[in-house]
Parts: structure tokens; sequence; C-alpha cells
């Protein structure tokens, strides 16, 4: 009765269209397809430039997240990585493992201090008397390290995706946070593929299918109802029911109080197999034990078979150990002879550093004796060229003096011999 009512409830729901305006009443082939259309988004690619750049920043992080969970497990196995990863980036990575050895060693050391404060919004640290800074630089040399690994990494996109094929070695958490990263991605490429007109669509949607399952409910409510009143008449025929198998049971135990002579001949009947069982379990256990007495005897051989092989071992062993403390006590008195060595050739190097701070202070007195010297030559060379320059003045000046003087002189002549012409035509006149 209860599957039939659920079952006319469940047609009911389906079917009827209560509080749907005629405008609003949807036919069967679009109840099963038209709300999927409208809660899908309304094209299957990004369109614009900005949501493409939005969905480019959230990938390019996902793919640096990837990389950085991966660290501990490269820098573990960099042996292995490091034909792949290539020299700098397996310098980069090495770098990257000082740095977190210094980072923990230095919050290890302010914790044990009682100077670090670890504070609970981001996960940030705060060193309470860091007055060198020490622990801030650290953090931002660690944070460069981190840029500068993933930059290398995009540079070489094959040690990148190889880094990437090997997730089964990355943490729990950091799977939860990929995953999260992913859903996050999947969420916005959705809400960036809707536009606001088919969100107002959406929701208007979602308000009617609210309304109609708020309608569900109150059906399903007098169905419970209806229900309800269902179970009580059914327990009221099981109580009927219940009232005729005591009844029965009362006969049934009026019936086991003539049956005692089958059960006496039946119990003694489970007796003659039980000691039948006893007999034939006894045998076995002895068969057992012949056969542990057996193998007992084989462990025993074993045993000392593996003593044997113990001491022989163990010989071994001494023998090495043996060997490997001549080579150590070798080594020492090696290393004792090559101090010695460095010893004197350290007090060579001292004698030969102090003559050369003795040959660098003669140099230098040299050098400036030497540079007055270039000085004065320079300046008596100046002085050379001076006195030439003036002695050119003054032998051009003497030229030109002793030129203008015979000009002199000419000019004199010849105005005497002009004279003297004139005085000799006036005689002979």
């Amino acid at each position: 009765m209860a599957t039939k009512v659920l079952s006319s409830s469940h047609d009911s729901v389906d079917r009827s269209p209560v509080g749907v305006s005629p405008v609003n009443i949807i036919s069967p082939r679009m109840t099963i397809k038209t709300p999927l259309k409208i809660l899908d988004p309304g094209r299957a690619k990004l369109t614009t430039v900005e949501t493409k750049r939005i969905l480019s920043v959230l990938d390019d992080t996902i793919v640096k997240v990837e990389l950085v969970t991966m660290f501990s497990y490269i820098i573990d196995n960099l042996e292995d990585f490091s034909i792949l990863l290539g020299p700098e980036l397996s310098g980069a990575l090495r770098e990257h493992l000082r740095l977190s050895n210094i980072m923990e060693a230095m919050i290890f050391h302010l914790e044990r201090e009682g100077l670090l404060l670890k504070g609970i919004a981001k996960g940030k640290l705060f060193a309470a008397e860091d007055e060198s800074g020490q622990l801030h630089l650290h953090v931002k040399g660690l944070k460069s390290s981190v840029r500068n690994i993933l930059r290398l990494f995009n540079m070489n996109p094959i040690a990148c995706r190889a880094v990437r094929d090997a997730a089964f070695a990355r943490s729990s958490t950091a799977d939860i946070l990929l995953r999260g990263l992913l859903a996050l991605r999947r969420f916005l490429f959705e809400m960036l593929l809707t536009t606001p007109s088919e969100e107002k669509e959406k929701m208007k949607f979602m308000r009617e299918i609210a309304h109609r399952d708020r309608k569900n409910m109150e059906m399903i409510a007098a169905l419970e109802d209806e229900l309800a009143t269902a179970i009580h008449n059914r327990d009221e025929e099981i109580s009927k029911k219940n009232a005729f198998i005591r009844e029965l049971k009362t006969h049934l135990h009026n019936l086991a109080k003539f049956s005692d002579n089958q059960i006496q001949r039946t119990r003694t009947e489970a007796e003659k197999q039980q000691k039948a069982e006893l007999r034939s379990s006894q045998a076995k256990c002895a068969k057992m034990l012949q056969d542990i007495q057996l193998l007992r005897a084989q462990l025993n051989a074993l045993i000392a078979e593996n003593r044997e092989l113990e001491f022989t071992l163990r010989k071994k062993k001494y023998k090495v150990e043996i060997e490997i403390e001549n080579w150590i006590q070798k080594y020492d008195i090696e290393m004792i002879e090559k101090q010695e060595e460095l010893e004197e050739i350290n007090v060579v190097y001292k004698v030969e550093k102090a003559q050369l701070e003795e040959l660098r202070e003669k140099f230098d007195i040299l050098d400036e004796e030497f540079s007055q010297i270039q000085e004065e030559r320079q300046r008596k060379q100046e002085e050379r060229e001076k006195a030439e320059k003036e002695l050119a003045i003054l032998s051009r000046a003497a030229t030109l003096i002793q030129a203008l003087w015979k000009g002199y002189l000419v000019r004199s002549l010849m105005r005497s011999k002009r004279r003297r012409k004139s005085k000799g035509k006036k005689a002979k006149k």
C-alpha cells in the first residue's frame, strides 16, 4: 500500500502544473531539455580578451603551484633529475635547498630563544626582536629563489612536463589545494561564459523550480499523512497477527512437552557421535604432535646452520673493521703529513708576502721619485719650448728690423744719387 501511495505521489508531482500560469506551461519534451540548456553556459569559448587573460592568469597560477609542490620531491631525487633539468636549474634547486635549511635553522633558533611569533593570518612569521632584519631578508631571498626556479622551468618546457608527470609523489595537502584550484577554475570559467542576461534567466528559472518544489513538498506532506494512516492500519493488522502467533506458540509449547522422549533419543545419538568424533580428533592430535616434533628438529638444524653462518659472517665483519681501522690510521697519518706540509707552505708564503710588501714600498718610493723627475722634465721641456718660441720671435723681429734698415739705406743712397745728378745737370748749363 505504501508503495502504491509513493508511486501515485511521484506521478502527481511530475505531472501537476500547480501554481503555473497557462503561459508558463511546458511540454514534456521541454521539461527534459530546456532546463538543461538554461543551466548550461550560453557559449563554449571565451570571447573577450579580459576573460581570456583572467583564465590564463589562473592557469599559470595552477601550473606554478604544481611545480612548487614538487620542489621537495625533486630536491630529494635531484641526481635522477639532474640530466633532465640541466646545470642551471639544478644549481638553483640546490641554492633553494640551502636557503630553506638556513631559514629552518633561523626559525628553530628564534623559537628556542622565544623571539618568534607565528601569525595566524596568511601563515606569516613575525620576529619580535629581530633587530638585524635577517629573517625578513631570508624570506625575501627564499621568494626570489622560488621565482627564479619557476622562470627557469618556463625556459625548459621538457623539464616542466617531466616534473608535472611525477604527480604521484605530491603530498595529500598539495593534491587538495590543486583540486580546489581546478574546481575554482571550472567555476570561474562557467561564470565568465555566462552573461548577465543569462544569469537573470537562470535565476528566474531557479525561482520557478523552487516554487514548484514548494508545491511538491505540500503534496508530499499530504501524501505522507496518507502514508501515516496506512502505516497505522498496517500496525493494527500486524498486532492481530502477533496475537495469532502467540496462540500458535502456546500450541507448540504443548507439543514440546509430548516430544521429550524424541529429544532424549536424539541426545543419546548426539553423545555417541560426539564420542566418535573425540576419538578421531585424538588421533589427529597425535599425528600433529609427531609433525610438530619433526618440524622442531628441522628448526633446530636450521638454527645451528644459521649460527655457523653468523659466526663466519662475524669473522668477515671483524676483518673488514680491522681493515677499515688500518685505512683510517693511514689516512690520519697522511693528513698529518699534509697538514705539516701545508704549514711549511704557509710559512714560506708569509715570508714571500713580507718580501712582496717591502718591494711594494720600495716601488712606491721609486714611483714617486720617477713622477717627480717626469714633472721636472716636463717643466724644463716647457721652459725650453717657451725660450725657443721667444728666440724665434726675436730672430724674426731682428730680421724685420734689418730688412727695414737695408731699405732705408737703399732709399737714402738713391736720394743722394738723384741729388748729385741734378746738381751736375745745373753745373753743365
